[in-house]
Order: structure tokens, then C-alpha cells, then sequence
């Protein structure tokens, strides 16, 4: 990175970020975004499965998707080998009992078990699957990190939600265990709306992975022929504030909820008081974007230092 400011170490925190990085175009973002960072210590990257959505367009093998995504962005930003790339598990959970244990579960465990004085924070863009996986084969996770989770429908209702769709049992599993969960359901993060005329403006011109970042959106834009989204001149990216929730909880923007049990067609069954999980309910879109537009022209703009 080229900024000219660091903060202090000790307000630094340790970060994995797992992500279907290939299900469409904002996890670029957000991964480019966490990379950029200086708050953030990244100790890996997780590969994540979007299988259960891909079936209807005859996409096949996600996670290796995800795995090949990650790693370009990685190169992209000439940070090939100082940001481990971990695969994640290849398919949604068989059940709320059995593990699938992965590179990247194995990671997370490796990581909530070290003996380190800064806080891990693991955030997950697509479906909880390698937490799940992780916590299932090794409960004391649960009071050793704390995760972010872009996903669920609207409360108090629910209803469909992509991310959740790809492993409704292994958001199960996380809202029965003791993990600290914060929760960005859909209708907060769709709000991080955003027009191609600005990313072309604020994105584009700044490096390799500028110009990839808005490139590859573009062409997803093209291709995609679903009749509600993309819109064709605007983008959510809402994977985004699982990484400016790290930088500011916006301590004004949540409520503590008792966590639901998820019903197959992904509805919430409240169905207890005790376990409670973070609900939020309002992200600040202009401090998201605008931090992550204001890193790429810092690093990679005119009079950045090499």
C-alpha cells in the first residue's frame, strides 16, 4: 500500500475473508477493499461454494470458481504470496450434524485457536458453510472470533436471500452456536447502490485492479439476462459493509435480536430468547464506498509512491 498514514498497532485486528468471489461482481470489491485496509491484518482468504444457485444457469464447481477469482485479485494488486488463498467447501452442509471440512475451515480454527492478543474477525460474503463446518468440528471456536455474515432476508419475516439459499443448514448451525454473529440482511445491503457511471469516474482508472474490478463488472452486466437484476445502470455492492463495519460497528445502526431457527424456504421461526446475534438495521453507504474509492486512488492513483 502506498498511504502515508498506518494506525496504531494495537487497534488492529486479525481478518479472514471467505467469499463466492465468482457468484457475480461486488465480492471484487469488498475483497479489494479488505486488502487496502491498514486496520486489517489479513490472514486469509476463503474460497466459498454457491452451488444451490447455480444450478438453474449450469455453472458447476463454484468454490474453484471463488478459488480462481480470489487469486486473480490477489495478483492484481501484486500481492501474490502475502495473502493465503484457502478452498472452502465444495458444496452446502448434508445436515446441522455433519461437518465438511475443508482448507478453509481447517484455517479458521488454526486461526481462533492461535494465541494472539488482536481480536479475529472472520466475514463471509456468500453462505456460513466453512464456519459452520469449522464450529461443528471444533465448538471452542465459538468464544475465540467473531463473524460478519452478508445474508438473510428482511427481519422479522425472512423469506429468500441468496447467500442463504447456498446453506440454509449451516446457518443453522451458526445461529445455535455461541459465535458473535452480526447479521446484514438484505435490505441493508442493497442500499450500497451505486451507478457504473461512478465506477467508471472513482474505480477504473486507478491501477490493474481498478481497471479489472470495473471491467469484469461490466461484463457480467452483459451477460446476465435475469429480468430484475442487474438494472443495467446501477450496481449494489453489497458485500461492502462487512468490510466498513470493521472500520465503524455503527453503534446507532443494529439491534440485538434473539437468533431464529431458518426454515427451509428460509423464513425465521423465533423461537427463543436466550442466544442473541447482532441485527442490523442501517449501513452507512457514502462512508463504505467512499473509503474504498479514496484507498484505490491513494495507492494506485497519480503521485502514489511506488
Amino acid at each position: 500500500m502506498s498511504f502515508s498514514f498506518d494506525i496504531p498497532h494495537w487497534r488492529k485486528i486479525r481478518l479472514i475473508v471467505n467469499t463466492d468471489a465468482k457468484n457475480e461482481a461486488d465480492d471484487q470489491y469488498a475483497i479489494a477493499h479488505a486488502l487496502l485496509t491498514p486496520r486489517f491484518i489479513v490472514k486469509g482468504i476463503i474460497a466459498a461454494q454457491f452451488e444451490n444457485n447455480a444450478e438453474g444457469t449450469g455453472r458447476v464447481d463454484t468454490m474453484l470458481q471463488s478459488y480462481d477469482e480470489a487469486c486473480k485479485i490477489i495478483e492484481l494488486m501484486d500481492m501474490t504470496g502475502r495473502v493465503p488463498v484457502y478452498k472452502g467447501a465444495a458444496s452446502a452442509l448434508p445436515s446441522e450434524h455433519d461437518s465438511l471440512m475443508s482448507e478453509g475451515a481447517e484455517a479458521i480454527i488454526k486461526e481462533a485457536m492461535a494465541e494472539d492478543d488482536k481480536p479475529l474477525y472472520v466475514v463471509f460474503l456468500g453462505p456460513l458453510t466453512d464456519l459452520a463446518a469449522a464450529y461443528l468440528t471444533e465448538p471452542r471456536i465459538g468464544s475465540r472470533l467473531k463473524a460478519i455474515w452478508i445474508g438473510g432476508a428482511a427481519w422479522p419475516r425472512g423469506g429468500w436471500e441468496f447467500n442463504l439459499r447456498n446453506d440454509i443448514h449451516a446457518a443453522n448451525v451458526v445461529m445455535n452456536s455461541n459465535i458473535e454473529l452480526w447479521q446484514v440482511p438484505n435490505q441493508v445491503y442493497c442500499t450500497m447502490r451505486v451507478s457504473i457511471a461512478e465506477l467508471m469516474y472513482k474505480v477504473k482508472p486507478y491501477g490493474k485492479i481498478g481497471e479489472y474490478l470495473f471491467r469484469q463488472l461490466m461484463e457480467y452486466n452483459e451477460q446476465a439476462t435475469s429480468p430484475g437484476w442487474p438494472k443495467g445502470e446501477m450496481w449494489a455492492m453489497g458485500d461492502s459493509p462487512a468490510i466498513s463495519l470493521l472500520l465503524d460497528e455503527h453503534d446507532y445502526g443494529y439491534e440485538l435480536k434473539p437468533a431464529p431457527r431458518i426454515t427451509s424456504d428460509m423464513y425465521y421461526v423465533h423461537h427463543q430468547t436466550e442466544r442473541k446475534i447482532r441485527v442490523y438495521h442501517t449501513v452507512d453507504a457514502r462512508f463504505t464506498l467512499e473509503d474504498l474509492f479514496a484507498k484505490l486512488a491513494l495507492t494506485y492513483g497519480a503521485g502514489a509512491r511506488e
